[in-house]
């Protein structure tokens, strides 16, 4: 209410001025008001402006005002900024002449395809890919009228295409009727879609736009791709059309935003003066989002710029093609080579089912089709470890000196000795059995040495994320007493279809910590991978307590494999642990003893261990 009466407040008062300084009408200011009142399309702006024009007109204040262009500017400024809208404009024009919306002439059938050549573009691109540009959208009445011209001159050049590149960028003008001739192209003709709905403020009505169960001609269907193209230049209805098709997941956009301007403009003689307000007095409601794109514009769903947004169709196009073949393969390769057979296979049939389905109907780019995949891949699975996997490779082996692998070692591991000679090992990676082999010796007058005299000893794994698994063996032994092969844990391999059991090792490098000394492990949910085996393995066999959280639930180091011969590269978990001791770890993780935050978990465990350790003096 405030706000309206502002408006119109200023509005009287620069009516009043211009009464006293210039040869306009005192009625210019309320007719103003009165036009906008009666026909801007969102009057909920507008509420208690009608009733504040009363109390506005015993405003007498006088300014100096300059001449009419002036006046119009400092009017349109006034209106647009009490609306919140840049399209409400005032403007002075002596010589306007109503422009006559343009009819099409009757023409002889060869005048009237050169006319249509001229004002469309077609073309058919390497690929089969089809390209249509228009620059003003037909009215349905106008279509229907050269709808057979159209159809041979046109469309039936396009139907045979994989794909259909829709240019929108110079598209500044067009007929509302044409939206839903447009976009019925591009769906069903069963069940009609409530496509958008148009409220006109001077009739107070709001007409459905609906889908055409029947058209001229065939549909290009909802299933090949279509891409529009927009830029900045891409006004009125054609930003409806754009709008539409992308809230009904139809067609990708790709370009700049477009203008946000309107659905429908009307310039309005302000009384007998040569004053006229532009005023949008028609607008879109999409029944999808609740909302407009007037004024804010249109998004596309991938922004470059409008002279790029063709190239870019293209590529995009391309992807699409070989989208199909890409999905298709991993669900072989799941299906052949996933740890857990069964699931491997359900999930490979469920892939196929997304697929089928038109889940990556939509993908614009590598990065975004190998995001798409791999959630798709965890939503199937849940498991973390089947996903779109890195091709990165490992760093060249480097040719260390002693000096270095023990500075080395320093930075790897950390130490300490805590009260009641509780002793501490922190390592945050596991490394490759093969590797660790040859400083072995280095580790064990470096690391092992400070906490093998300990009385008990907490193993912090909380920050360790993984790594090769060819060393829990070897690190599981030393937990253990010699003279006596324990069987770990029974690995099955998918590739391979062997069970291979997992031995304690009889030869160590260094004397073991043995069976009888506490020993507990710090776990956290970034815990992963040989990590967790680790950590299996020593619960299972009653060896050491567990504290912290539950472990992350990954997997066994996976393999990777490319797919086909595109560039996408499957990680794929090919090993797993026996499962007839009980429940798998991978993609459940491991429940800790005594479950607490993993920042507690030291604390913890410190705890229950100087208690028990004095206890026992």
């Amino acid at each position: 209410m405030a706000k309206a009466l502002f408006l119109v407040a200023s509005l009287l008062i620069l009516g009043d001025v211009s009464f006293l300084h210039a040869s306009f009408p005192p009625s210019i200011i309320s007719d103003l008001a009165k036009i906008v009142m009666d026909n801007y399309c969102s009057p909920e702006k507008l509420a208690g402006m009608k009733e504040d024009i009363g109390e506005a007109h015993s405003n007498t204040e006088v300014l100096n005002m300059p001449d009419a262009d002036e006046l119009a500017s400092i009017l349109s400024e006034e209106v647009g900024t009490t609306v919140s809208d840049p399209r409400v404009k005032v403007s002075y024009e002596p010589n306007y002449v109503p422009a006559v919306p343009q009819q099409l002439p009757p023409l002889p059938p060869e005048q009237l395809v050169a006319v249509l050549q001229s004002s469309i573009k077609l073309d058919i691109l390497e690929g089969n890919i089809g390209y249509l540009r228009i620059d003003h959208i037909l009215g349905e009445h106008v279509a229907e009228k050269v709808g057979p011209l159209l159809l041979d001159l046109v469309w039936n050049k396009l139907l045979p295409t994989s794909a259909l590149i829709f240019d929108l960028r110079y598209t500044g003008s067009g007929d509302i009727s044409g939206i839903p001739y447009i976009v019925s192209y591009f769906t069903e003709a069963e069940p009609l879609i409530h496509i958008d709905s148009v409220y006109d403020r001077p009739s107070n009505t709001t007409t459905k736009l609906m889908s055409m169960p029947t058209l001229l001609g065939q549909r290009y269907g909802v299933i090949k791709p279509l891409i529009l193209l927009i830029s900045q230049n891409t006004k009125g209805v054609a930003e409806d059309v754009a709008y539409c098709l992308k809230n009904l997941k139809r067609a990708t956009l790709v370009g700049e935003k477009t203008a946000g301007s309107s659905l429908k403009l009307d310039k309005i003689k302000v009384g007998d003066t040569d004053f006229y307000v532009t005023v949008p007095t028609a607008k879109s409601i999409n029944p999808i989002t609740g909302s407009s794109w007037e004024v804010t514009g249109v998004s596309p769903h991938v922004e470059v710029d409008a002279e790029d947004a063709l190239t870019t169709a293209v590529k995009i196009v391309s992807l699409r093609a070989e989208v199909p073949a890409i999905v298709e393969e991993s669900a072989t390769l799941i299906a052949n080579n996933y740890a857990f057979e069964s699931i491997g296979i359900d999930v490979a049939e469920k892939l196929k089912e997304t697929l089928a389905n038109g889940e990556f109907n939509m993908v614009v780019s590598k990065e975004d089709l190998e995001t798409k995949l791999t959630a798709e891949l965890m939503k199937l699975s849940g498991d973390k470890s089947l996903k779109v996997g890195s091709t990165t490779q490992g760093l060249p082996p480097m040719d260390y000196t002693p000096e270095m692998y023990v500075e080395l070692i320093k930075i790897s591991f950390h130490t300490d000795v805590f009260e009641n000679n509780i002793g501490y090992l922190r390592f945050d990676m596991f490394g490759d059995f093969e590797e660790v082999k040859p400083i072995a010796q280095i580790i064990v007058e470096h690391v092992w040495n400070k906490v093998l005299n300990t009385d008990a000893l907490i193993i912090d794994l909380r920050n360790n994320l993984g790594g090769p698994t060819t060393a829990i063996a070897g690190f599981c032994s030393y937990f253990f007493d010699g003279g006596k092969e324990i069987l770990l844990d029974k690995l099955y391999d998918r590739q391979s279809g062997t069970t291979i059991e997992l031995l304690s090792l009889a030869e160590l490098t260094g004397p073991r910590y043995g069976s009888k000394r506490s020993l507990i492990i710090l776990t956290s949910g970034a815990t992963s991978g040989a990590a967790e085996e680790f950590v299996y393995i020593m619960k299972k066999l009653g060896r050491a307590m567990i504290i912290g959280e539950t472990t992350a639930g990954s997997s066994h180091p996976p393999t990777t494999f490319q797919v086909g011969e595109s560039d996408v590269f499957l990680s794929i978990p090919t090993v797993h642990s026996d499962i007839t001791a009980g429940p798998a770890w991978e993609g459940a993780g491991i429940a800790p003893h005594i479950p607490v935050p993993a920042d507690a978990a030291l604390d913890t465990a410190k705890g229950m261990l100087n208690k028990h350790l004095v206890g026992n003096q």
